[in-house]
């Protein structure tokens, strides 16, 4: 499967973004689907994932905050970002597995899009 990041920008403290990840494959649906984020100089991190049945997990720095959902018809998964911090700020990268378990770890998904950057201003 290929997956396409995009949706990223610049936004002010307390506003919103929305991601989408566009995939490429008949057999996107039984993919389990997860956001990570890098900041400069930081390590990557887990955000958000959702199974083939849409169960969702999220990182507890993002609860609240963040929604992700998917739209198997369309093959994509989004993630809306509402309240954004500046400590969101970050290259948000899409990633696809077949694993079953909300997976928290990079190492458990094959697939990856490009990076699309989000930038927070305060």
């Amino acid at each position: 499967v290929q997956l396409q990041a995009s949706g990223g920008g610049l936004v002010q403290a307390g506003g919103s973004l929305r991601l989408s990840c566009a995939a490429s494959g008949r057999t996107f649906r039984t993919y389990r689907v997860a956001w990570f984020r890098q900041a400069p100089g930081k390590e990557r991190e887990f955000v958000a994932t959702i199974s083939r049945s849409a169960s969702t997990y999220y990182a507890n720095s993002v609860k609240g905050r963040f929604t992700i959902s998917r739209d198997n018809a369309k093959n994509t998964v989004y993630l809306q970002m509402n309240s954004l911090k500046p400590e969101d700020t970050a290259d948000y990268y899409c990633a696809a597995s077949t694993v079953v378990v909300p997976a928290t770890e990079g190492t458990y998904y094959p697939y990856w899009g490009q990076g699309t950057l989000v930038t927070v201003s305060s």
